[in-house]
């Protein structure tokens, strides 16, 4: 083949891909499933595998007036008889700061939630579990940090392969457990790592990535060509709050850069935090930002999140975050959002490509933006989307709903 006809080959399908129509219907009718979880479980969390099977994680009350956290896998168009990894009376249940199970490989399992430490309302630690047979059995939880004090350690993203695991997380040792956000005298909330065996141990002592970081906002990661990517809320001096990413590497993690420049100045956190996905080199991160009304945002990155391009405005107006994002692997990027409307809120998506919009806004589901509504998830799952939230008020509990891609 000629390199004339190469170049015309590769130009048309990168315009092909790119020239999407911006008012395409490209999402089928959400249809509700039924969901594995039982009355009043709450706040919800996906993760889908390497081979790209989706698992939803959530907690649910138990009869002893505690909490489990419950999993499920989502294989062929049907949920899993729901398993459990741990529960527990003195854990720490927070609509923003919610647990997970995540599958890193064929068949090891990560989990995290948070236990309580007595006398503060804002004292807790991490504890991880894990699983080498997919789900079946989890090791003795560990906590990832040593330090002891009684202050917040949370908002955990959990990301590696078969071969090993990393837990990333909010830490507030330096923080005198104070919980207003708001600066002072106190020292800041870090974000800090660690890696863990699939033995359960770990290995080695945990390391700080960032001194400096927005205190409530969740942390995300996937896994690029080189290696995982995290994103999250950073905290400048002046409390400018924009969304930060680091890079691990084979040197080590990498120092962070600002997706994009805000220049968002707030004395409080907005429990808003941003979302990542990864295939390759490409990286896409999703993210919520008010520096003069709200906003939701989307940037790309060509070279595994080195750089990122300038960033699309995927929503402003009356919206409330809580984004999700996924990267499908046409190139296109799905970002799901929460935007409040009469009555309630709506789940929205719409797809991006580098171009721009590569379809219309779709609604997914109705819910509100209550505090008790967590924050919605989305997943890819076979031809289509998989998303999950909680439904508050009466009839509470985890709902999911399935969305075939057109």
């Amino acid at each position: 083949m000629s390199r004339w006809l190469t170049a015309v080959i590769a130009l048309t399908s990168l315009a092909a891909c790119q020239g999407r129509d911006p008012d395409a219907t490209w999402l089928d009718t959400a249809t509700e499933t039924v969901a594995p979880a039982a009355a009043g479980s709450r706040y919800p969390h996906l993760a889908a595998s390497p081979e790209g099977t989706p698992v939803m994680s959530w907690l649910e009350p138990t009869a002893d007036g505690g909490f489990a956290l419950r999993y499920s896998a989502w294989v062929g168009s049907k949920w899993t008889r729901p398993g459990i990894v741990s529960s527990g009376r003195d854990w720490f249940v927070n609509w923003a700061d919610f647990p997970s199970v995540v599958p890193l490989g064929r068949r090891a399992w990560a989990a995290h939630w948070l236990q309580q430490k007595p006398g503060d309302a804002y004292a807790y630690d991490v504890r991880i579990a894990v699983s080498a047979d997919g789900g079946v059995t989890w090791s003795a939880p560990l906590s990832p940090h040593d330090d002891g004090t009684p202050t917040e350690h949370g908002f955990v993203s959990l990301f590696g392969t078969d071969e090993s695991l990393q837990a990333a997380w909010l830490d507030g040792r330096h923080t005198s457990g104070e919980h207003d956000h708001e600066g002072g005298t106190a020292g800041a909330m870090t974000l800090r790592t660690a890696g863990i065996g699939n033995d359960g141990r770990l290995l080695g002592a945990d390391d700080e990535i960032d001194a400096r970081v927005c205190d409530c906002c969740q942390t995300s990661a996937a896994l690029a060509r080189e290696g995982p990517v995290l994103v999250y809320r950073d905290r400048g001096e002046d409390e400018t709050r924009d969304i930060a990413l680091v890079r691990r590497t084979a040197d080590g993690w990498s120092s962070p850069i600002h997706v994009a420049n805000d220049g968002w100045k707030i004395r409080a956190c907005p429990v808003n935090g941003p979302a990542v996905d990864a295939r390759d080199d490409a990286v896409v991160v999703a993210w919520f930002t008010a520096p003069d009304r709200p906003r939701v945002r989307l940037a790309f990155s060509d070279d595994g999140g080195r750089t990122f391009s300038s960033a699309f405005e995927v929503a402003s107006g009356k919206v409330a975050g809580r984004v999700d994002v996924v990267l499908l692997p046409d190139g296109r990027a799905v970002v799901s959002w929460l935007a409040e409307v009469p009555g309630g809120a709506e789940i929205r998506a719409q797809p991006f490509t580098r171009a721009g919009p590569a379809g219309m806004t779709s609604v997914v589901a109705h819910a509100d933006v209550a505090r008790a509504s967590g924050f919605p998830q989305m997943a890819r799952a076979g031809d289509g989307l998989l998303f999950a939230w909680t439904r508050s008020g009466e009839s509470s509990g985890v709902r999911a709903a399935w969305a075939r891609l057109l």
